[in-house]
């Protein structure tokens, strides 16, 4: 079967068609049907782009006296239960849809006094000086806080202007009218037991219809990966790049604290061929946001992503910030890298793709928010004017020519060859030639030599043999500095009601077993960060695939990562999943 031919697409073709609600897999035929409601304007995710979206709709109205109603559906538990980031946020988009924020009490009130920049080796580190870094990399006039408390102020705002906000509603099918258009989405059923069947709590989901439907669900978007193929949204267009960051954060000893450090290295403990590096971010009463950032192009199928973020922190040059110090929290998410090469064609009949769902993050600042809230400006902007013209279900061209004309453009262009100048040179040449070059642009109004550099291979695609890797071996965790993967699992407050169907896919069963563990010792066991796949054998030695989906903390790796691209994540009953605070 290890040389047979596989026909990948079609066995992705066939989990996403497999892989909607719950209720698609019954018979619809003996369910009632699902109420609809109707709104003018539909947004599926409360992260940044999907609540600026909405708050610049609602200020849009109430500047011209008219009523849009607009709805918000939120996956997580409450709004900002789902948020990930850093954080450095970059103002500009916050200054442009709240120019009172400050004001108004917005969760950020720490700005960056110092950028310290570190290379780190095995044994010591070398402080790089900032006159030698590009100045897009200064975080001077940026905040660093927390994204989940600043989406929670924004679901405040977008409350307060009339927005409906629906936490726990997870998105789970986009709805389409007889010419194409998407026409909406569908919750999924809820009260659906493990086996496919509905429980005495079972309750059909609703459609939520709208004259547009604006999808802002983040990195690899359930709903968004099917729009981009049913639309062919990224013909022509660089695979899409990915990175898994990991996240802990501490409250530190007051003596290690220092407000507004903003602190990145790159190195150690990853070699010359693996992409990532950290953050060490300073903020708040005593917080420490500690993280890793490891690019999904890995090539060695040993690789832990969790253990090496471990065995970062123990490095002479990081530890000390933790001695008397706890850790609060622990999360993961996929982030998006691709850049502006990589970006899809935006907008498709009835509707628009927003924020890290079309992969505005900008990869050497390591930032997305402040592109997500632009995003969701310009969105607003093209749907207002659609509906003042009495449009709907149509392409909204004027928001895809808003984003690729204006200062998300900007932001991309100057940093586009960073990515695919590090995987190609490694970490040390392709980092010092991405600099170069991030300055020529600078000082050349937007030019370099190196014109648009390709990315190459997809990430599931760069995997090598196990048989031809070196195994890794890691640290045992000390439980103070460096835990293990469940235990910190447990700091994520993540929660699924278990009685439910397991919402990650595979399209073929046997793949992990016969095909990933003698080719690859079945990576998925070390690239999830949450411990929900394991290899389990038997008292004879026959290995078994166990997926454990409670644990899941819907970072998307897996749905990235798999080499047979044989898992498809899908939203879970509404609500399930982290639930950050602070994040």
């Amino acid at each position: 079967m290890l040389d047979a031919p596989v026909n990948w697409d079609q066995i992705v073709n066939k989990a996403v068609a497999e892989a909607g609600p719950a209720d698609m897999a019954r018979d619809q035929a003996d369910l009632p049907e699902r109420e609809a409601m109707e709104f003018d304007v539909v947004i599926v995710g409360a992260g940044p782009a999907g609540l600026a979206a909405a708050i610049r709709i609602k200020q849009l109205a109430a500047e011209a006296e008219r009523d849009v109603s607009v709805v918000v559906l939120e996956k997580g538990s409450e709004v900002g239960a789902h948020i990930f980031s850093g954080a450095v946020i970059d103002p500009i988009g916050l200054n442009r849809l709240i120019p009172d924020w400050r004001e108004r009490g917005a969760p950020l009130t720490t700005e960056v006094k110092q950028d310290k920049f570190l290379v780190l080796g095995p044994a010591g580190d070398i402080t790089l000086p900032n006159f030698l870094m590009p100045p897009l990399m200064n975080n001077h006039g940026n905040y660093v806080g927390s994204l989940g408390s600043l989406v929670r102020w924004l679901g405040e705002q977008a409350a307060e202007l009339g927005v409906e906000v629906y936490p726990g509603f997870a998105a789970a099918e986009v709805l389409y009218d007889e010419n194409g258009a998407v026409v909406g989405v569908a919750t999924g059923d809820m009260g659906v037991g493990r086996d496919g069947e509905p429980k005495d709590s079972f309750t059909r989901g609703m459609e939520l219809r709208g004259k547009y439907t604006l999808f802002a669900e983040g990195a690899r978007g359930s709903l968004t990966k099917t729009l981009i193929k049913a639309f062919d949204l990224a013909k022509g267009r660089e695979p899409q790049k990915y990175g898994i960051g990991l996240k802990e954060l501490w409250e530190v000893a007051p003596e290690q604290h220092k407000p507004g450090l903003v602190q990145h290295t790159f190195g150690w403990p990853l070699d010359s061929k693996t992409g990532g590096g950290s953050f060490l971010y300073h903020y708040g009463n005593n917080l420490v946001s500690v993280g890793f950032v490891i690019h999904l192009n890995y090539k060695n199928p040993y690789l832990s992503p969790y253990d090496e973020f471990q065995r970062f922190k123990t490095h002479p040059a990081i530890r000390d910030v933790f001695k008397g110090g706890r850790r609060i929290a622990y999360g993961a998410r996929a982030l998006t890298e691709g850049g502006w090469q990589s970006i899809p064609k935006l907008t498709f009949p009835g509707g628009a793709i927003l924020g890290c769902s079309a992969g505005f993050m900008n990869v050497p600042r390591i930032k997305g928010s402040h592109n997500a809230i632009l995003s969701g400006i310009h969105a607003a902007d093209a749907v207002f004017a659609a509906l003042g013209e009495e449009r709907a279900y149509d392409t909204l061209d004027e928001y895809e020519i808003a984003v690729l004309g204006g200062d998300i453009a900007r932001d991309l262009k100057r940093v586009r060859n960073v990515k695919p100048l590090w995987s190609r040179f490694g970490t040390y040449a392709g980092v010092a030639i991405g600099g170069i070059e991030m300055w020529i642009r600078t000082l050349l109004f937007g030019w370099s030599p190196l014109g648009t550099l390709r990315h190459g291979k997809a990430d599931h695609e760069t995997l090598a043999r196990a048989s031809n890797s070196k195994p890794i071996a890691y640290p045992k965790p000390d439980g103070v500095l460096t835990f293990d993967k469940l235990t910190n699992v447990s700091f994520s407050a993540t929660d699924h009601e278990e009685d439910q169907p397991v919402h990650l896919k595979l399209a073929d069963p046997s793949i992990p077993v016969e095909v990933n563990l003698p080719k690859y010792a079945e990576p998925a066991q070390r690239y999830c960060p949450a411990g929900v796949y394991e290899i389990v054998r038997n008292d004879a030695g026959e290995a078994r695939f166990q997926i454990n989906a409670q644990n899941c903390v819907h970072c998307k790796t897996c749905d990235i990562k798999d080499p047979a691209q044989n898992i498809t994540w899908v939203t879970p009953e509404g609500g399930g999943g982290p639930n950050y605070a602070e994040m």
